[in-house]
């Protein structure tokens, strides 16, 4: 049997047709995550993924391709062939692809792991909404961000909204408008995405021994963890 003869045997007492089940994997594979609590649209695809999620996993599994689906919070998150899943076995024999693997750049690994520490931190303080998510002002996070890891945010506003804008792409976090990245008053919100993106492995890693410097060690790092990213 042909896969699309496969895909319409399988969706057709959905009612899901096969235009709906592409339109759904393909924006997995170019977004890397779908959040139900980020839009309308992700709404109606994760609804979709919960309706037919086997034949997701089944279909994408010829390719390597690794689901992590947190019904807690309401995403699912996929990770490239080779990649490294928090929470998951590795698979030491998964073949290895570059395809839509994207490293985040240095300054955006830095953000990422502060918004991880800063996480962990309102977690153990009971500080976690009813969607699992945590408020950070622009002003903490700078503060942390040098305290951690000696660096600052760029003062070039463009740049920072890139940065800003990558998050908020790979789901790690939400702005209620640019303009809290104009001033230290504005307010982020992390995502507990954040949690699948960033191991326990390397969260603790920021916490080495008194005489070991972090910095240098936990950015390099980070660097080399493999996740799935944006065009």
């Amino acid at each position: 049997m042909m896969m699309s003869e496969y895909l319409l045997e399988t969706l057709k007492p959905l009612n899901i047709s096969t235009d709906e089940f592409s339109e759904l994997v393909i924006r997995l594979l170019d977004y890397g995550v779908i959040n139900r609590d980020e839009s309308q649209v992700e709404t109606t695809l994760y609804d979709r993924y919960m309706q037919c999620a086997d034949t997701v996993h089944e279909y994408l599994s010829v390719l390597k391709v690794t689901l992590q689906h947190d019904a807690r919070f309401c995403f699912v998150r996929a990770y490239p062939p080779g990649a490294v899943v928090p929470g998951l076995p590795s698979e030491d024999d998964a073949a290895f692809s570059g395809g839509f693997r994207v490293r985040p750049t240095q300054q955006e690994v830095a953000v990422i792991l502060v918004l991880r520490v800063e996480y962990e931190k309102s977690l153990r303080e009971g500080k976690v909404d009813e969607k699992g998510c945590v408020l950070i002002s622009m002003e903490a996070l700078v503060i942390a961000l040098n305290n951690l890891l000696k660096r600052t945010l760029p003062d070039n506003l463009t740049e920072r909204k890139t940065i800003f804008k990558h998050l908020r792409q790979l789901r790690l976090i939400k702005l209620k408008s640019e303009a809290d990245l104009e001033s230290e008053d504005g307010w982020l919100s992390i995502q507990p995405a954040i949690t699948s993106f960033v191991s326990d492995d390397v969260l603790n890693s920021l916490y080495p021994d008194e005489n070991k410097s972090a910095a240098e060690s936990d950015m390099a790092y980070f660097s080399d963890v493999k996740v799935a990213g944006q065009d």
